[in-house]
C-alpha cells in the first residue's frame, strides 16, 4: 500500500471561519461573526493566547479558555471585554461572555 503525503497547506481558522460560519447563521448574526476579527486587538496578547471565542448562543459568546485559573481571572475582566468588544462592532450585540475550558 502507498502512503499518500498531502500536500496541501494548512490554513489558520481565522482565514475560513467566516465562510463556514456563514453556512450555519442567520444572515442578521453575521455582524457577530466579527468577533473573531477582532478578538486579538481588543483582548491583548496574553489573554489571547489562554481564551479564544468558539461560539454564540444569542447574545451570549462562549469563550473556551486553557485553566480554570483563566475563568476565575477572566470573570473579573468580563464587564470591560463586553464594552470593548461590543465598541469595536460598533453596536451592542453581545450581552454577556461565558468562560469554559476547552480547545484552543
Amino acid at each position: 500500500m502507498e502512503i499518500k503525503k498531502n500536500k496541501s497547506k494548512f490554513v489558520h481558522i481565522g482565514r475560513i471561519i467566516d465562510d463556514v460560519l456563514k453556512t450555519y447563521r442567520r444572515e442578521p448574526d453575521g455582524e457577530l461573526l466579527r468577533v473573531w476579527h477582532v478578538w486579538d486587538s481588543i483582548v491583548g496578547d496574553v489573554i489571547s493566547k489562554n481564551a479564544k471565542p468558539a461560539a454564540f448562543k444569542g447574545r451570549i459568546l462562549l469563550v473556551h479558555v486553557t485553566s480554570s485559573t483563566w475563568v476565575h481571572q477572566l470573570q473579573f475582566l468580563k464587564e470591560e471585554m463586553i464594552a470593548k468588544l461590543n465598541e469595536a462592532l460598533g453596536k451592542s450585540l453581545i450581552d454577556d461572555l461565558k468562560f469554559k475550558i476547552g480547545p484552543m
